[in-house]
């Protein structure tokens, strides 16, 4: 088996060892202590500072990194890495290139003296932001295995203009782009698979409608379903082609599958109290989804094939919307305790049932990092609501935006292609 250069640092770290044994290390593991890396200013061409506070911010993003505040060395290369506590530094450059500019970071391994990973990219001088937010997304890669979500986007509902809209920015908090102007309560955004669409429910003819906007242009809504009563924004298949809605055009709140048109291919459920907030597993097959047919909400899996839906939750008095893991094998779901909703992370069978947020107010609408290893959240305390970022082992809550306004009901989209 390969090692990651982080898979032998890891093991090092967690056992006192100076050879690892070669195997990969879970890094969402809950005694790991973060990896601190230092990014000294980049050289090159005038675009270099911007370039090194963006990678910052991009690294940081990922909680197992802790970023060295540069004040502390002056910002250049030539510290003393092992007396600041240094385990990594990112040696960079921006320059010219045929192809119009380059950006390039390699790592320094403190403890050898090594430089380890070189990643260079090119490409058109509009374009340096997106190189940068690759080369971070390599790096993190060179650190654990898999690729990382600096270059993600999340949808949210800010009130930033006095009514609640739907936004979309990328997964630092810059360019935020308003989706709709409805001047009406508009929620739950949903990206579809490819990251194109965004699905989302609105009040602004009265009724809560459904409509799906193409992220590729600036003037068309299309509606899904205005059909009387809840049309609540939908769970996507995998593959994009089909949706999970709640419907009560018949009177009780409860699961359709309908085709990416807004067609009814049939109900999922019937009557059996209030069916929502459906989230489909990677195999297209299963879905979660809360109902209060026992008498309180609680988290459901079934087979959108058709068979008996089986309860997941038992704790708490009140669980609600499920999230499945991008990797198959958790759900992320909100429990209320103590009087407000604190997130929580279960195996997929419903065991193994584990705390991740604590205090601080009340903890809703998670949403999963492609890479399973973060979950958004929106916090509410009193008439502040922001959105969080949470380790996946707990340990780390931290403010994702600083913007105007409140933000709530966020979904990370997938990564850019």
């Amino acid at each position: 088996m390969t090692l990651t250069l982080a898979a032998c640092f890891f093991l090092c770290l967690l056992h006192g060892e100076s050879k690892a044994e070669p195997a990969y290390f879970d890094i969402t593991a809950s005694e790991m202590r973060k990896i601190m890396v230092a990014v000294p200013g980049f050289s090159g061409d005038g675009q270099a500072t911007a370039v090194t506070q963006l990678l910052s911010k991009g690294l940081a993003l990922h909680t197992f990194i802790s970023v060295i505040d540069p004040s502390r060395y002056g910002g250049g290369n030539d510290a003393d890495w092992k007396s600041l506590g240094a385990d990594f530094v990112v040696i960079g450059k921006v320059g010219a290139d045929p192809a119009g500019m380059a950006v390039e970071g390699q790592i320094l391994d403190v403890a050898s003296g090594r430089m380890l990973v070189s990643r260079r990219y090119k490409g058109g001088t509009d374009q340096i932001e997106d190189m940068t937010l690759r080369l971070c997304d390599s790096l993190i890669e060179d650190f654990t295995g898999e690729k990382g979500v600096a270059r993600t986007r999340m949808a949210y509902v800010s009130d930033a203009t006095g009514r609640k809209e739907v936004y979309v920015s990328d997964i630092l908090g810059r360019h935020p782009r308003q989706v709709t102007s409805h001047r009406a309560l508009c929620v739950s955004p949903r990206f579809t698979p490819d990251g194109n669409y965004l699905a989302y429910s609105t009040y602004h003819r009265g009724n809560q409608d459904l409509y799906i906007t193409d992220l590729r242009q600036n003037s068309t809504t299309t509606s899904l379903s205005r059909r009387k009563g809840l049309n609540l924004a939908p769970a996507f298949t995998p593959d994009g082609q089909r949706m999970v809605v709640t419907l009560s055009q018949n009177g009780n709140p409860d699961l359709y599958l309908m085709s990416r048109q807004g067609e009814i291919i049939k109900q999922l459920t019937s009557g059996a109290g209030i069916n929502v907030s459906a989230s489909f597993a990677p195999d297209g097959q299963t879905m979660a989804f809360v109902s209060d047919r026992s008498g309180k909400p609680n988290v459901y899996v079934m087979n959108v094939n058709g068979g008996q839906a089986k309860r997941l939750t038992f704790k708490f008095s009140e669980n609600s919307e499920p999230a499945w893991s991008p990797k198959g094998d958790e759900i992320a779901f909100t429990g209320l305790q103590g009087g407000v909703y604190q997130l929580f992370v279960m195996d997929r069978n419903g065991g193994n049932v584990r705390q991740l947020s604590s205090g601080g107010g009340s903890y809703e609408s998670p949403t999963w990092a492609p890479d399973g290893r973060l979950i958004a959240v929106t916090r509410k305390s009193g008439s502040r609501s922001e959105i969080c970022v949470v380790s996946k082992n707990g340990k780390d809550i931290r403010v994702l935006f600083t913007m105007r306004g409140n933000q709530s009901y966020p979904q990370w989209s997938g990564r850019l292609p």
